[in-house]
C-alpha cells in the first residue's frame, strides 16, 4: 500500500503492518534504504515488511512481505510469535496523519543477497539499496532508521538470543 492509499484510509482507522527483523549468522540485520512517503521526511533504513492485505494475519503478512522483498521463503509458523509491537502516527501524504500498528517477527538465516524479483513498482522507485548491518554500525551511522529506537530493539534481541 502506498502513501496515497494510506492517506485515503478513513481517519480513525488503524493501518496494520508487519515487519521482520532478519538476522544473519553474524548477528547482522538486513535493512533497506527507502524513501519516505512524504518528501520532507528523511530517506531511512528499515526492516523488510509492510502493510497487511485483506484478512491477512500479521504473521502471514510478515512471511509474504519477507518473500516479496528478499526472495526468502519462510512460513508464518516458522516466524513464531511477534517479539515487538509498536503503535505510531505517520504522515502518508503532506498534512495527513494516520495511525499504524506494527507487529515484528524475528528470523535468523544464513547471509544471502536479497532478490527484487517480486518488488512492487513503488518499491522499485522507493528502495535505493539494501545492506546487512551490525549493531555497532547502526549506532555509529548518521543515517536515519525506522523506528528511531531500532538500535535499542536490536540490542534487546541480541541480548536475549543465544
Amino acid at each position: 500500500m502506498s502513501g496515497e492509499a494510506d492517506a485515503a484510509t478513513p481517519e480513525g482507522a488503524v493501518i496494520q503492518k508487519a515487519r521482520v527483523l532478519l538476522l544473519d549468522q553474524d548477528d547482522r540485520a538486513l535493512l533497506f534504504y527507502t524513501k519516505a512517503d512524504v518528501a520532507t521526511n528523511p530517506t531511512r533504513w528499515l526492516t523488510p515488511g509492510g502493510h497487511l492485505e485483506a484478512d491477512e494475519t500479521h504473521a502471514v503478512g510478515a512471511a509474504r512481505e519477507l518473500f516479496e522483498e528478499t526472495g526468502l521463503v519462510v512460513s508464518a509458523d516458522a516466524l513464531g510469535s511477534p517479539f515487538f509491537a509498536r503503535d505510531f502516527e505517520a504522515e502518508p501524504a503532506p498534512g495527513i496523519r494516520r495511525s499504524y500498528h506494527e507487529e515484528w517477527y524475528l528470523h535468523r538465516t544464513l547471509h544471502f543477497s536479497p532478490v527484487d524479483d517480486n518488488w512492487t513498482p513503488e518499491e522499485r522507485i522507493d528502495v535505493e539499496r539494501w545492506r546487512w548491518f551490525a549493531l555497532a554500525e547502526i549506532r555509529e551511522s548518521a543515517d536515519s532508521f525506522e523506528p528511531a529506537d531500532l538500535p535499542d530493539v536490536l540490542a534487546r534481541v541480541l541480548g536475549s538470543v543465544a
